[in-house]
């Protein structure tokens, strides 16, 4: 027998969600449902013959806090992550295809807001919510009244916690 000592193991006891591959599981749980509940509006996207980066801007400029206001040429850039020159052209497109206007910044006469046109913005009251909800509304369906309680309790708890951080 050896007489060197032998450090103490102590079992750790740990909970489902404090394995370490629990929050990483979760976290491509979520980002799999956000695609798929998604996929529809995407759909009706690419029908539309938007490109990935015209995408990009369309879902910053119609975004309900800007709906009243506009966005700048500057702050639009930063908000999708390209070149100001890029997002310049991407709106010049747009704006030819009716889909985005400019109109002059009342606060400084050089610079320009973006805004949707109303055509946009009615299409999004009327098809966006029954795109972005009937594939939800389609699964729920085939959910018991129990299975929908628990889905809503947990979703709802998910997101208090993530709040609270």
């Amino acid at each position: 027998m050896s007489s060197a000592l032998q450090p103490a193991v102590f079992p750790v006891e740990t909970s489902p969600m404090q394995q370490p591959d629990t929050a990483g599981q979760i976290a491509l749980d979520l980002g799999a449902i956000r695609k798929l509940l998604r996929q529809p509006l995407e759909t009706k996207a690419v029908q539309g013959n938007l490109t990935g980066p015209q995408r990009s801007v369309m879902q910053v400029v119609v975004r309900v806090d800007l709906r009243e206001t506009g966005i700048s040429l500057k702050d639009l850039s930063k908000a999708v992550g390209l070149a100001q020159s890029t997002v310049s052209g991407i709106v010049d497109r747009l704006a030819r295809d009716r889909m985005l206007e400019r109109s002059p910044d009342p606060k400084d006469g050089r610079a320009v807001r973006i805004f949707p046109t109303t055509p946009v913005l009615e299409s999004l009251q009327t098809q966006r919510p029954h795109l972005l909800d009937g594939l939800l509304h389609q699964a729920l369906a085939k959910a018991s009244p129990a299975e929908i309680s628990a889905i809503q309790q947990a979703c709802n708890r998910l997101r208090q916690l993530l709040e609270s951080v």
